[in-house]
């Protein structure tokens, strides 16, 4: 009887792990193939010849789209976890959900712990140095001269970054137990230099994402329509019709050897033409979406900014006044144990609300800041090279959303979720 219990905990265990492993390949297929539309959108159109710039190209969009489905993946597990952990509690003797376990989300987290560290110490760092490789002088020029120059690059870095630690280490704390440790490449090592980029991403976002809130409400209003209040838009668009009008006969009067105003006017006429369409849109507008759904967002981004501010201003004041407040780690409930909100299923959802919308906030914070204001995508016209910086961006931004909604109080996280991805480091580090 011991010999049959055995083997049939063994099947049970092997036909958990399929199934485990069958939903995470059908996850991360569906997010690579939305990341893939993405980046096709955006990347520049080039010639479809096989030669050897093409086929470099396609191998780093390839690699760019796993980073960007790594990033939406690390995006969507904290909500995946907090919207499992409340079915489970809702019905925890329900047979078709039973797929939907601790395993499966710890499981997950794992991965993108695994997925986060290969893409951004080795696929992106890859991809960069080989769409900007030439191969060495001297080699017979190719995709294998092209590689091997790659993969010496991706060694000096991983030397010189290597070298830079065991100097910081050595001026803060130099004893021999921390210079023995940096020897431990996969147990100390790679967490804490992933943690040390996850302090940066938080840093980031801790920066981006004021930006972003206050930016929100123009980037909204840019997309949508604005009501009509005292405004005659037929006497607007007549007024630029006849504009657009007399920029062209100006220019079909012009010589063509006078460069500098045919720019100019053909700039000008440009953004009459765009201003055109924008009135255009606003009048063929339904009167529901002009004074319906632009004060109801609105109003909807006004209230998510004002509940998160104050989930952060209470959070802060339980960390002055209560030092049992501060962020455990590791230490919680458990998957399906206990709800995660004292509002149970409704306050489950408003964090997963408030989870998306910071992380739309940070990303627009980021590309209104100056510095990172060239990062931003064009259609039909981006780079590889800047696809790549923009997934590197999205990815340190994406993984360090799980730990800064933590300590900023918006979210309680699971036991076996929280830390995985972003807290699974050496302990002698803060977050």
């Amino acid at each position: 009887m011991e010999g049959q219990d055995e083997v049939s905990a063994r099947e049970q265990h092997f036909h958990s792990q399929v199934r485990e492993s069958t939903i995470c390949f059908l996850i991360f297929a569906i997010l690579y193939i939305v990341s893939y539309f993405i980046i096709t959108r955006y990347k520049r159109k080039s010639d479809e010849q096989e030669d050897e710039d093409a086929i470099v190209n396609r191998i780093s969009l390839f690699l760019s789209t796993f980073t960007l489905a790594v990033s939406a993946g690390a995006v969507l597990l904290l909500p995946f976890s907090i919207i499992s952990n409340e079915i489970l509690l809702s019905f925890p003797q329900n047979y078709y959900i039973q797929w939907l376990n601790g395993s499966l989300i710890h499981g997950l987290w794992n991965l993108a712990s695994l997925f986060s560290n290969l893409c951004l110490f080795v696929l992106m760092p890859f991809a960069f140095f080989f769409l900007e490789s030439e191969g060495f002088a001297g080699l017979k020029k190719g995709i294998r001269a092209r590689i091997l120059e790659t993969l010496v690059m991706l060694i000096l870095l991983a030397l010189l970054i290597l070298g830079i630690v065991w100097v910081a280490s050595a001026l803060i704390d130099n004893d021999a137990a921390s210079m023995e440790s940096l020897y431990d490449l996969w147990e100390f090592y790679l967490p804490y230099l992933y943690s040390c980029i996850s302090l940066m991403g938080c840093l980031l976002l801790l920066l981006c994402t004021p930006v972003g809130l206050s930016r929100m409400f123009t980037v909204m209003g840019q997309l949508l329509v604005k009501p009509t209040i005292l405004e005659d838009l037929d006497e607007q668009i007549y007024i630029i019709t006849l504009e657009e009008e007399a920029l062209q006969r100006r220019l079909s009067g012009l010589s063509s050897s006078v460069e500098y105003n045919v720019t100019e006017l053909e700039q000008e006429l440009e953004n009459v033409k765009i201003l055109k369409k924008k009135l255009e849109r606003r009048k063929k507008a339904s009167a529901w979406e002009r004074n319906l759904v632009y004060p109801a967002v609105m109003v909807l981004l006004l209230i998510e900014t004002s509940i998160s501010v104050l989930l952060v201003a209470c959070n802060i004041l339980c960390l002055l006044v209560d030092e049992t407040a501060m962020p455990k780690g590791t230490r919680g409930p458990g998957i399906g144990n206990a709800s995660l909100s004292a509002f149970g299923f409704v306050g489950a959802a408003l964090e997963i609300i408030l989870i998306f919308y910071l992380m739309v906030s940070s990303v627009v914070g980021f590309y209104s800041l100056r510095v990172f204001g060239n990062f931003i995508p064009k259609k039909d016209d981006t780079t590889m090279t800047k696809i790549i910086g923009n997934c590197v961006s999205i990815l340190v931004l994406s993984s360090a959303l799980p730990v800064m909604s933590r300590t900023l109080g918006l979210v309680i996280v699971l036991t076996s979720a929280y830390g995985v991805l972003i807290l699974k480091m050496p302990k002698n580090t803060f977050l």
